[in-house]
């Protein structure tokens, strides 16, 4: 294996299926231009929750969300985009990690695309009346 081959390997890439993309606008920002996390966290949710209800054929619910760490801010304009991976099948849960990355605006000289947070969505299937079901009935 050459250098160049293990610095391929080596640069970080999404992990899952491409669930979200959206454009960080003025709107969502605060004060300083930044976006905040909670704003993330709802795109998140929403991702896990398209992706679970594909896997549970209908409505879900989250449950909790493990730990969460923002590993730099995101800045108007940033192109969002949110990965999700199924990790686990329960009877009625569905485990799913979540990554968001993003596309800084044109002009600022950050790494083109980097992991900005990334967490873990434990959701469950819902029937009709908001009651707890099977993910996928027999």
């Amino acid at each position: 294996m050459t250098l160049l081959e293990t610095d391929l390997d080596d640069v970080p890439a999404p992990k899952g299926q491409l669930t979200l993309k959206l454009v960080a606008s003025r709107q969502d920002a605060n004060l300083y231009g930044d976006i905040p996390g909670g704003w993330l966290v709802n795109h998140m949710d929403q991702a896990a929750e398209l992706s679970a209800g594909r896997e549970a054929g209908g409505r879900t619910a989250t449950v909790a969300i493990e730990a969460m760490d923002f590993l730099s801010p995101v800045r108007v304009g940033s192109m969002i985009s949110v990965y999700t991976q199924v990790q686990k099948i329960g009877h009625s849960s569905i485990k799913i990690d979540v990554e968001v990355w993003v596309r800084p605006p044109h002009g600022q000289q950050i790494a083109e695309h980097q992991k900005v947070t990334e967490a873990r969505f434990v959701m469950v299937a819902l029937d009709d009346n908001g009651r707890i079901r099977a993910v996928h009935s027999d």
